[in-house]
């Protein structure tokens, strides 16, 4: 009887070590998820600062929409991300800047692609439903206008432009008929007129129109459009080979396609301010009138609560998105200067 006490009081013991040993392992490892800082990220109970997430360990999923031009950007800084958080799922839609602006100040999207500027207007339907952004340049676009080699043309104005490919031009099969419409134009040859460019579904196509035909098209009640009797593809390799062919033609295609082509002349382009040749030093500063600065807007609150949204637009932000992913696609990359500043912005949110 005296043994079996002493048994039992062993066990006793032994189960009460036991119960204080795991006690104070707790106090050092808690044995579950670390608690969320504001940021997002876990807490690991030190005030070192929270370090970027490794590959891998960020998942949830990215909507993006807006322009068509800047999607291409956005696609690819999309595909570099995964090969370093592949867990993240980004969608990218491009049905024009603002269609993305409605979406996005609804509180439907993440981020909104845009190739100009918040309008006053969707600035207000922003404020209306409490969504605040922050906008990130984050490349710039230029279009090469083009001719064959053959053409005595060095410059054309964006009256001249109109004149060639405008809305009202449709049938017009030389370039001196882009005087007929009562614009002030150059004195243009009386020479046949190929036109070659990108169809509707481009988003050069779309550039194009915003920048040189657009004002003048509302300035004569005109549909901001081109004549529809051109040579469309969606291929700028088919229509350098179509402005190759023929000594007068005329065409356009993003500047990235045009920097090595032979057979053809890039035209200097007056868009008020005289003739300026397209080169990424005359785009990158604006000097070209055939350029303009493209964005995302980013929703602040969408990126505070979202781990995912936030690492995507952090690599936006590295030398693989504004370094890379830009010229990838052929735009021209943000100076050093401008890539800072956008990068400020991002981290001053």
């Amino acid at each position: 009887m005296r043994l079996q006490k002493l048994l039992v009081l062993a066990i006793g013991l032994m189960t009460v070590f036991a119960l204080v040993a795991a006690a104070c392992g707790n106090d050092d490892d808690d044995g579950g998820a670390a608690t969320p800082s504001p940021s997002g990220q876990q807490d690991d109970g030190d005030d070192e600062p929270d370090q970027p997430a490794p590959a891998g360990a960020v998942s949830g999923s990215v909507t993006i929409s807006g322009s068509s031009t800047v999607e291409p950007i956005s696609v690819r800084v999309a595909e570099l991300f995964e090969d370093v958080q592949p867990d993240v799922a980004v969608t990218v839609d491009g049905p024009g800047t603002g269609d993305g602006f409605k979406l996005f100040c609804e509180g439907e999207t993440d981020i909104s692609d845009a190739s100009r500027p918040i309008k006053d207007s969707e600035a207000e339907d922003c404020a209306q439903n409490g969504v605040e952004w922050v906008e990130l340049r984050v490349g710039i676009d230029g279009i090469a206008v083009m001719t064959g080699e053959g053409n005595p043309v060095e410059c054309v104005t964006f009256n001249d432009i109109y004149g060639l490919v405008g809305p009202e031009s449709t049938g017009f099969g030389s370039w001196a008929d882009a005087g007929s419409l009562g614009l002030e134009t150059s004195s243009l040859p009386d020479a046949a007129l190929d036109v070659y460019g990108p169809g509707e579904e481009s988003g050069t196509f779309d550039s194009f129109i915003e920048i040189v035909l657009e004002d003048i098209a509302d300035e004569r009640g005109q549909a901001a459009t081109t004549r529809p009797d051109y040579n469309a593809n969606a291929d700028d390799n088919v229509i350098i080979q179509g402005i190759q062919s023929s000594d007068t033609s005329f065409g356009w295609v993003g500047f990235a396609f045009s920097a090595n082509a032979t057979g053809v002349k890039l035209l200097d382009v007056d868009g008020g301010d005289g003739c300026v040749g397209a080169n990424a030093g005359t785009i990158a500063s604006g000097e070209y009138p055939v350029s303009r600065s493209l964005y995302i807007y980013v929703n602040r609150a969408k990126a505070e609560a979202s781990p995912a949204v936030t690492a995507y637009v952090d690599f936006y932000m590295s030398d693989e998105g504004l370094g890379t992913a830009v010229a990838d696609v052929g735009y021209v990359n943000l100076t050093d200067d401008a890539m800072g500043a956008t990068r400020a912005s991002w981290a001053g949110r």
